[in-house]
Order: C-alpha cells, then sequence, then structure tokens
C-alpha cells in the first residue's frame, strides 16, 4: 500500500495552510496584545484589542429582587448551572432505554463512578445512602467550572445606572458566597447525620473528660492516689485533643470554602491575563488546564465530603 503523501496525514497543500493561519493567529495575537502596545502598534479594529482586565473579587449585583434581594452575575450563573443539569439528566432519563445512547450511557458511567468512590470509602450501606448528596455536590461544582469556560459565557456586557459596566454572567466558584454556601451543607449536613447516626454518643469525640474526671477521683483513693497526677495529665492531653477535633471540625467550613473559591478565582485569572498577554492563540493551552482543574475541584471537594460523612457515622471507639 503507497504512504499517504504530506504532512500530518493531509495533503501538502492543506498542511500549508493550516501552518499559515496558526502563524498568522500568533502574530495578529502579538500585535493585538501588550506587546504590539509596546512597539506602538496602534490603529487596530476594535475587534483585535482587548481592555486591560479588572479583576473584581465581589460579585457584581445585576438588580433587587423584589427591591430587597440582591441577585449577583454568579446567582444568574449558579440558576444556569441548575436549569442546565436538570434538563440534561431530564431529557437524558425521560424514557431510559436498556440499550443506552450516547448520552444515557455517558451519564450512566459518571453516575457508576462516583457510586463507586462512595461505595469503596464508607462502604456499600453508608456509600448508597450518601450517594445523592455527594453526586450533587460534584456535578454542581464541574458544570459551573466548564459553563464558564464555554465561549462568550463572561462577554455579556451589562451598563448599570451610575455608567459603569460589568459582566451579566461569571464563575459561580469565584463568588466567596456560593463556596462558603456549599461549605456550610456540607458541614450541617455532616453533623446532622452524625447525630442521627450516633445521637449524643457523636459529642464524645469532642468532649473527652472521663480520663480527666477519673484522674481527680484517684486523687481521694488512698490505693490509686500515686497514680494520680500521671492519670490528670494524661486525661487533660486527651480532653485538648477533643477540643482540638472540635475546633478542625469547625475549620472544615472555611478550608473547604476557600480552598474552592481559591482554585477557581485563580484559574479565571490566569484565562484573564493571557488573553490579554497574546490573544487568540495562546490562552487555548490553559483552556484545557482549566477543564482539568474544574474536574479536579469536583472531585476533591465531594472526596471531602464523603469522607467527613464516613468519619461523622463512625463511633468514636472505632474510629481509633
Amino acid at each position: 500500500m503507497a504512504k499517504k503523501k504530506g504532512c500530518l496525514g493531509c495533503s501538502l497543500p492543506v498542511a500549508i495552510i493550516l501552518v499559515v493561519l496558526v502563524l498568522a493567529t500568533v502574530v495578529m495575537g502579538l500585535l493585538a496584545g501588550p506587546l504590539g502596545r509596546a512597539f506602538g502598534i496602534e490603529g487596530l479594529p476594535s475587534w483585535m484589542t482587548l481592555d486591560t482586565p479588572h479583576i473584581k473579587l465581589p460579585a457584581d449585583v445585576l438588580f433587587n429582587l423584589f427591591g430587597f434581594i440582591p441577585v449577583t452575575n454568579t446567582l444568574i450563573a449558579t440558576w444556569i448551572t441548575i436549569i442546565l443539569l436538570s434538563f440534561v439528566f431530564w431529557f437524558a432519563f425521560k424514557k431510559p432505554k436498556m440499550v443506552p445512547g450516547k448520552l444515557q450511557s455517558a451519564l450512566e458511567a459518571a453516575l457508576g463512578w462516583v457510586y463507586d468512590i462512595c461505595v469503596s470509602t464508607a462502604g456499600e450501606r453508608d456509600g448508597r445512602r450518601f450517594f445523592p448528596f455527594v453526586t450533587t455536590l460534584f456535578l454542581f461544582i464541574i458544570t459551573s467550572a466548564w459553563l464558564a469556560l464555554v465561549p462568550g459565557f463572561a462577554s455579556i456586557v451589562v451598563t448599570y445606572s451610575d455608567g459603569s459596566h460589568g459582566e451579566f454572567l461569571r464563575s459561580t466558584g469565584t463568588d466567596l458566597s456560593t463556596t462558603l454556601a456549599l461549605a456550610l451543607i456540607t458541614f450541617f449536613t455532616v453533623e446532622i447525620i452524625g447525630f442521627k447516626r450516633l445521637g449524643f454518643g457523636y459529642l464524645k469525640k469532642f468532649f473527652v473528660f472521663g480520663g480527666l474526671a477519673k484522674g481527680f477521683k484517684m486523687l481521694f483513693s488512698k490505693e490509686n492516689r500515686g497514680k494520680a497526677g500521671m492519670a490528670i495529665v494524661t486525661g487533660f492531653m486527651t480532653a485538648f485533643a477533643g477540643l482540638l477535633e472540635l475546633v478542625s471540625e469547625l475549620v472544615r467550613i472555611l478550608s473547604l470554602s476557600f480552598r474552592l473559591f481559591g482554585n477557581m478565582l485563580a484559574g479565571e485569572i490566569l484565562l484573564l491575563m493571557m488573553a490579554f498577554l497574546i490573544p487568540y492563540f495562546l490562552p487555548l493551552p490553559f483552556y484545557g488546564l482549566e477543564l482539568l482543574v474544574g474536574f479536579i475541584q469536583a472531585l476533591v471537594f465531594a472526596s471531602l465530603a464523603i469522607v467527613y460523612l464516613s468519619v461523622a457515622v463512625t463511633p468514636h471507639a472505632e474510629e481509633h
């Protein structure tokens, strides 16, 4: 069989055209970016140039619902994420087939993969119970992260009454209010399930004063008075470790919210800066990187949630 001529499986003329297009895109990006302005290149069409990006931490308030509920651009993105997820799953499973189509197969594979993580972490019984909550977290985070990478997502500009401009849509994960809400939902779900499973015994891992009380009792016992000092020290250390466990439980709220917020915001800033330095071409590899980051952050958040839930329903003695 004769070898196919050309470059990269294309005929030579097609390969030349592709190389020329890539080089032209790179040159246009260099001219339209700050490097071109540094060399005094001016007068380019407005569609070829980009304004200097302005990074704003607070989300923009677009309007007030009922006159007192602020609706931000990240809240609009959150609504779109929820509607999109609901529509996709409704469309895929409204008439499930024994021989599934591509969409149903992809969603079943994704759900099965998350289910396996839940079962391998929490066991068959608890993994099935925690699966809906953990899957909801995973799908919401990854969908909101990937939705922000759709071309044109952040390109819709609105003008406010004071004449300033802002984005109509902004990535959900770049709003600390949203990530804090996810962290609080996870925290209270863990605590409620822990109390439901273990009752007030759930508090034993936080308030461990039995050893300290036993040590003080030994002071009044002639037989064990010599061991009382060591027992009190050991009891104090155990009680202090329990209080540290309580602090670490509360710190989870900050760690979950700031981890997700920081990574999502850093990714958006990176894309903005790359698009500003060399538009059109250089940001493309970073879009692929952000797809991976969105997946990893959703996986980390969901994995931590299933771990926290597993620990919450484990009796303190079994934990040790």
